[in-house]
């Protein structure tokens, strides 16, 4: 029998899933790329809420909160790229993205 976190795990991977694949090939790698990592980090987003709902170990918390507040501002940052790449009048020139607070490594 499932526990309650393991079933709102369950189906939350299930709706990013559906959400990432929905959007179907349009042969633009950035566009694509852009469009199926946007639910997915909302899908690590609402992962990241059922642990705290469920979750008791204080390091894992924060990881969660961490992932919460860091996924949102690149959810933001790829929304607005792929806006950028998607405009008719050719502002996908523009080289901008949210810094993302030390998350791209050494």
């Amino acid at each position: 029998m499932k526990t309650r976190f393991a079933a709102a795990m369950q189906t939350a991977m299930d709706r990013m899933m559906r959400a990432m694949h929905s959007r179907g090939n349009t042969g633009h790698p950035d566009a694509d790329f852009l469009a199926m990592m946007v639910p997915h980090h909302i899908g690590a987003i609402e992962m990241a809420r059922l642990v705290l709902e469920y979750g008791r170990d204080p390091a894992t918390r924060r990881l969660a909160e961490d992932i919460i507040a860091n996924q949102a501002t690149e959810i933001e940052g790829m929304r607005s790229r792929l806006a950028a790449l998607r405009d008719p009048r050719g502002h996908a020139a523009i080289q901008s993205f949210p810094e993302l607070g030390g998350t791209r490594g050494p």
